[in-house]
């Protein structure tokens, strides 16, 4: 199982999208500043999550969620 991710950084309300195959995991590794593009901006917390059966899938959603249209969709559910 694949999924895509919404985080919120709690410093500045900034959102970040993803993929993984554990959701746990992930959110921990953002929060311990293991990743170089989320570590300023710490601590995050989860806000959306959607799960796909294939990685295909998933990214496709993902790109789409960085689109522009993506990101305007976020703005009317979050």
């Amino acid at each position: 199982m694949y999924y895509v991710y919404v985080l919120r950084s709690l410093k500045d309300g900034r959102l970040y999208k993803g993929l993984t195959q554990n959701v746990e995991k992930r959110l921990n590794q953002h929060n311990q500043g293991e990743n170089r593009s989320t570590k300023g901006f710490t601590p995050w917390e989860l806000v959306l999550t959607k799960s796909f059966d294939s990685r295909e899938k998933a990214r496709y959603y993902e790109k789409y969620l960085k689109s522009g249209s993506g990101r305007e969709f976020l703005k009317e559910i979050l």
